[in-house]
């Protein structure tokens, strides 16, 4: 990267800094201009020079000029006007030159702003382009956290410099160098005062401020320093409360933030006596100006009208000459933060963007050997990771790799993905060292997995097709408002400098994964969710998940079919009790009070669980029907036998899992509520305190909590209040609530309530288990299971995949590396979490499911084993030792030697 910033900026902005420049030069005619336009309404029309005599008149608009070798041109005689109408003229002129001045400064300013939003586009896409193309050793050494904190916040100054970089000097030092030319003009010693004062500002106020630069400097240190170690915090949270050592994390934070406080406040000190010394300066000369002006004026030496045009002209002096100053501290500061920067994103070796080109073709098949050639490796500290590894795997070969602790085998397997980089020798394919092939060609021809997954923030799609995402195949089309968007996106991303990929384009390589398009995608790769036993789990998220009615409308329109096969499989096995449906006119005792008041679901906030009780409308409702007395003394027997039940026991314990209606940590709230509410009556509760008890009320099923709260004519009243909630309902809670209909699909409700449209009975303790696979087993049999895959495929699997289990992401990331049929594909201990016999089932069904492969394109399998047993179903074993190849040979053969296969089979 370019180490000066201003030749970076010149290097990529010439052209707009050359023409800005032009207009900044040429505003200066209509801004001196209206420097002296002051004095000739002072002295001509207010003054009466030149309209002595009365119906006196003197010419106006006069355009004449001296031309070299042409002689005097006149464009213009003018036009003669009184004084009045001269005043009139004169003031208009004007009005008219400080219209144009402010045009030309909204003009330059928006010109300026947008080169700066521009460059920062620019130099923040190229940081990133930097770090995608960092070899794997740097992230090693670096901290996630103070990338994206450089990158995001440290050039954000850089934007607002940009643009002022060249225009800014020549727009204030224009003004100024204009005011004081004005100003010497007008008077000499005047105009020398201005200058002397001027030139210590300039001296002087750059010096102090070198001060502040430094103490800038320490602070974007400190600062990121603290960003990434709450960026550690974060990622380390569970580690911190294993070990109990979080004040230990605030006193380390505390110093932090004081160093960061101390360095702040000695800026802020310095920064404020820079800025008093400035203005000083800025108002001795109005001082001097008027002492000395108007010594001069009652003299006699100076008119008026100069003094006034003077005085007007300095008032525009302090502001550019400050503005100016100001520049130059920026100037400063941002070449630092800029210098720094590219320090952290130099690395001493970096992949050629040729590496990284854009490919859409699809890539040929890897029909040569990988293996690796006299490979060493060394890890940061330079300890010996490989030393001197040959190795060569054939294509359609399956390749066991066990060893030993520490035996290097996860580092061989690394190197094979480029994930490592040898100190010595090299990996290659058919002598082709594998770093010189370009990632269009290793990234969609050789896939990895690792129990070190990263998933990243999006659906659960996104991330099992993330290895289809090369380049942007299919591009849609639009017309209209959306095709000149995009196309003005496109003319911006070139401008700055960016690639114009459209990310709205479709970027999924369907061939790779054997489909034909989105339509069949899921489909294709159905036999690899099925191979690692991922199909289950992307299913039961779905079933927990809401569906878009648009985008899955096969699944929709047969929900109440569904829901009458789900009916008919329960009757045939005599399970019918495990699902109570919804009613219209009935109570379902196995619902809450709430949900059968509501007997919908909430679409926001308004009518959710924990705001229906505060609901105005609702709460008007129950008290028509004589219910909210009745749901207050419910709530409080409810809180009362809690608190009875359980305030003694440990937060821990079983029992709590009866407990739907409060957590552990809310019984000695509700203790001390029922306390504050003993002896009062209703109508002297707070409505706040009133809301609570109720809505323990609401969260009350009969068969589950068996308080005998629940009566026959109790629940009858529900039902009808319910009723009367629906005929009521306000206009802004109509789209508050979709009513449940046994004919129609509820949009607001998960699937698996789409399905049921019911709740499952409480008195079957595996009734959600045994409900799940009936599910399962129907949607596959009414061919509706690839729909539901496509449901789970929208859940968002949070930050870092955190929604999901440890064992649904290590699952995804073998999936993500089988879907997109590489020629070579190695597992690094991919499962490390997952049971053992899991782990051995789905490693026989992959093997299984790629021998299959269609066209006789078996892929080569490199699978780093974690038991070494199943070293069985491949072709070859190798045996890591220490970081060196012990030993190579059949699982039959090796396990006869007395070597250290053997013993690790023992």
């Amino acid at each position: 990267m370019e180490y000066s910033l201003a030749r970076y900026i010149w290097k990529n902005t010439w052209r707009q800094q050359v023409w800005i420049l032009v207009i900044v030069f040429v505003s200066m005619i209509p801004y001196f201009l209206s420097f002296d336009l002051p004095k000739q309404i002072v002295n001509g029309p207010i003054q009466g020079n030149g309209f002595e005599q009365p119906g006196a008149t003197r010419t106006f608009m006069k355009i004449a000029f001296d031309v070299p070798l042409f002689g005097h041109v006149k464009l213009f005689n003018g036009v003669q006007l009184d004084r009045t109408t001269m005043l009139f003229a004169l003031s208009f002129v004007f009005l008219g030159l400080v219209v144009i001045n402010g045009l030309f400064k909204f003009y330059i300013n928006t010109y300026k702003g947008r080169l700066g939003e521009r460059m920062l586009r620019r130099i923040r896409f190229e940081l990133v382009d930097r770090v995608l193309r960092f070899p794997p050793g740097v992230f090693k050494r670096v901290k996630a956290a103070e990338v994206a904190t450089m990158v995001k916040d440290e050039v954000e100054p850089l934007g607002g410099f940009i643009g002022d970089a060249f225009v800014q000097p020549a727009l204030l030092g224009g003004q100024a160098l204009t005011a004081l030319v004005f100003i010497v003009l007008q008077n000499f010693w005047l105009g020398a005062i201005a200058v002397a004062i001027v030139a210590v500002q300039a001296v002087i106020i750059p010096r102090m401020r070198k001060r502040l630069i430094r103490l800038g400097r320490e602070r974007q240190l400190t600062a990121r320093e603290l960003s990434g170690r709450v960026g550690e915090i974060v990622d380390g949270i569970g580690t911190i409360h294993i070990h109990d050592t979080s004040n230990y994390e605030r006193a380390d934070i505390a110093a932090r933030l004081g160093r960061i406080f101390k360095i702040r406040y000695d800026l802020y000190q310095w920064k404020f006596l820079v800025k008093f010394l400035n203005n000083f300066l800025a108002s001795v000369t109005p001082f001097l100006f008027y002492a000395i002006g108007g010594y001069q004026a009652l003299k006699g030496n100076l008119d008026i009208g100069q003094l006034v045009a003077v005085i007007a002209a300095y008032k525009d002096l302090p502001g550019p000459l400050k503005d100016l100053i100001d520049w130059d501290q920026q100037r400063q500061d941002v070449q630092v933060k800029y210098q720094q920067v590219v320090e952290q994103f130099s690395v001493e070796t970096i992949i050629d963007p040729r590496i990284q080109a854009v490919t859409p073709d699809r890539a040929t098949a890897i029909t040569e050997p990988l293996g690796a050639v006299n490979v060493s490796l060394v890890d940061d500290s330079g300890a010996r990771i490989l030393e001197r590894v040959s190795l060569q795997i054939k294509p359609g070969e399956t390749l066991a790799v066990v060893g030993t602790a520490a035996s290097g085998a996860e580092a061989f397997a690394e190197g094979l993905a480029r994930l490592a980089w040898p100190e010595s020798g090299r990996f290659s394919i058919n002598d082709h060292d594998i770093l010189d092939i370009p990632e269009s060609v290793t990234g969609r021809r050789i896939s990895y997995s690792s129990s070190d997954v990263v998933l990243f923030q999006g659906t659960l799609g996104d991330n099992l097709f993330y290895g289809l995402k090369h380049a942007p195949f299919r591009t849609p089309e639009m017309e209209g408002t959306d095709a000149t968007r995009r196309k003005w996106e496109m003319d911006e991303a070139q401008k700055a400098g960016n690639p114009v990929f459209d990310i709205m384009s479709d970027w999924i390589d369907y061939e790779a994964a054997g489909a034909t398009g989105r339509h069949d995608l899921i489909e294709a790769i159905r036999p690899v969710l099925d191979a690692t036993m991922l199909s289950h789990d992307i299913v039961d998220l779905a079933l927990r998940s809401s569906v878009d009615p648009s985008r899955f409308e096969a699944l929709v329109s047969r929900m109440v079919e569904l829901r009458t096969a789900l009916r008919h499989r329960l009757n045939e096995e005599g399970l019918s009790s495990l699902v109570v449906p919804f009613e219209p006119h009935s109570y379902n005792t196995e619902a809450t009070i709430g949900e059968n008041l509501r007997f919908g679901t909430a679409t926001g906030p308004a009518l959710s669980d924990k705001a229906l009780a505060s609901n105005p409308y609702v709460m008007s409702v129950l008290k028509a029907a004589g219910l909210d007395q009745t749901f207050y003394e419910m709530g409080l027997e409810i809180a009362s036998n809690a608190v009875e039940l359980f305030a003694d026991l440990a937060p821990d314990n079983p029992l709590f899992q009866q407990l739907t209606f409060m957590a552990p940590e809310d019984i000695p709230a509700y203790q001390a509520l029922l306390q504050r509410l003993q002896g009062k009556s209703y109508d002297a509760v707070s409505e706040e305190d009133r809301a609570r008890i109720i809505t323990l009320s609401f969260a009350y099923i009969e068969p589950r909590h068996r308080f005998g709260l629940l009566t026959p004519e109790l629940m009858t009243k529900i039902v009808e209040a319910r009723n009367t909630i629906y005929e009521g309902l306000p206009p802004e809670l109509q789209g508050a609530l979709e009513r449940y209909d046994p004919t129609r699909f509820a949009a607001a409700a998960s699937l698996m309530d789409n399905v049921l449209f019911g709740r499952i009975g409480h008195q079957h303790a595996d009734g959600p288990e045994r409900i799940r696979d009936i599910v399962r087993d129907l949607i596959d049999k009414l061919g509706l299971y690839d729909d539901v895959l496509g449901v789970g495929m929208d859940f968002n699997v949070g930050s870092g995949g955190r929604r999901l289990t440890v064992a649904q992401r290590q699952k995804i990331d073998v999936a993500r590396a089988l879907i997109k049929r590489a020629d070579y594909e190695i597992f690094n201990r991919p499962m490390s979490v997952i049971d053992q016999r899991v782990q051995d089932q789905i490693l026989r069904n992959i093997l299984k499911l790629e021998e299959a492969r269609p066209n006789g394109q078996r892929p080569a399998i490199i699978w780093v084993l974690s038991n070494p047993a199943m070293s069985q179903f491949f072709d070859r074993v190798v045996v890591f030792d220490r970081g060196m190849l012990a030993e190579d040979g059949t699982h039959e053969a090796l396990a006869t030697q007395n070597g250290i296969f053997k013993g690790l089979l023992a």
